[in-house]
């Protein structure tokens, strides 16, 4: 697997709207359940209020009708973090309000009473909680129209026209909160994910670093052990990096060290992680490949490297090689030792070579 890029992907990539929508979950998710939490604590007590003021049991069976949906729907967002089901959870919430508030609205027509304009609020009470701008509008839509068949049952024309205009006071407050919300949470989405991938990732090569390597590592050898799969590491190092320091500067150190991260990125394949262990030295881990496998790909790589310049010359480097069979689980940490041994007897074979760990086990 390649080093993630050092700035955030664009917003029509999948990978950075899946990310997204995950985000939001995980932000909006508590922010959801209290909305809900609330609105069912008010919607009992009404029910409380009218039956102080003397509403009869049938009365209020009936604007009792959705808390327990409502209250299941609650339960179930509690530990929901997952994008869809929330969404979906959500909408459902206010479907829920929309049917209570037209079976609370004809019942006050039947009592020969007018209540109060239904579900003005529900708009911009709701607005900072939809992930994506087609759950706004469909929610909206819910809003704006399900009050509808209590007031047309009405036959108030003019109940209807005041509903009409405050409900669209209500839509364009709604439409201004949102989108201050969803430019502030993108805002901040791109943010944390650039700090992130500059913390996990090196300045100069675009590599992982060691700890998110090893971190990553030990998840990809879990993986592998539980699928009976084997993994090879391969260690790198740079032969005679100090020299090139020395003599040719530093920049073109760092040349060299971009050139390194090239062919390695050049060599990698999905699933492969890549990362700079530390100054010259890399390392590549190759999860479902056996020994013979990583011996070749080492020999593919050390010959790529070979291919790569310098203001000295051709680079060269020293590669170690090791493998986790599928019936011996090794730590990430004891794999990579195993493997910078063999890189380190590499170099004392004389340098630019591919040299095999000692198996373990």
């Amino acid at each position: 697997m390649q080093a993630p890029s050092s700035h955030w992907q664009p917003p029509d990539d999948a990978s950075f709207r899946r990310d997204y929508a995950g985000y939001l979950a995980q932000r909006m998710g508590p922010m959801i359940h209290a909305l809900m939490v609330v609105a069912l604590c008010s919607w009992l007590l009404g029910v409380v209020v009218r039956g102080l003021f003397g509403a009869g049991p049938a009365q209020l069976f009936w604007q009792l009708v959705p808390a327990a949906p409502l209250l299941l729907v609650i339960i179930a967002v509690r530990e929901c973090r997952e994008p869809l089901t929330l969404r979906m959870l959500t909408l459902l919430c206010v479907v829920l309000l929309e049917i209570g508030i037209n079976l609370t609205g004809i019942d006050y027509h039947a009592g020969n009473g007018h209540g109060p304009l239904p579900g003005l609020l529900l708009p911009v009470a709701s607005s900072v909680i939809w992930f994506g701008r087609w759950d706004f509008l469909v929610a909206m839509a819910l809003c704006a129209l399900g009050p509808l068949p209590v007031l047309l049952h009405t036959g108030d024309g003019v109940q209807v026209l005041q509903y009409a205009v405050y409900m669209a006071v209500s839509l364009s407050l709604a439409t201004v909160l949102r989108a201050f919300m969803a430019r502030t949470m993108l805002e901040q989405f791109k943010l944390e994910r650039l700090l992130r991938e500059r913390a996990e990732t090196d300045g100069l090569t675009g590599l992982l670093v060691r700890n998110r390597f090893l971190d990553l590592g030990r998840d990809a050898l879990q993986e592998a052990h539980r699928g009976q799969q084997p993994v090879s590491m391969l260690f790198l190092d740079a032969d005679h990096f100090k020299r090139i320091n020395d003599e040719h500067g530093h920049a073109a150190g760092d040349a060299a060290l971009v050139a390194l991260a090239a062919r390695l990125r050049g060599q990698g394949r999905k699933g492969d992680l890549i990362g700079r262990i530390g100054g010259e030295e890399f390392a590549m881990l190759l999860p479902g490949v056996e020994h013979e496998q990583a011996l070749a790909r080492a020999e593919q790589l050390r010959l790529a490297v070979r291919g790569s310049h310098h203001p000295g010359g051709h680079l060269s480097a020293s590669i170690g090689v090791a493998t986790c069979r599928p019936d011996y689980f090794d730590s990430v940490e004891g794999l990579l030792a195993r493997a910078d041994q063999a890189m380190r007897q590499a170099k004392r074979d004389g340098r630019d070579r591919v040299v095999t760990a000692v198996a373990a086990g």
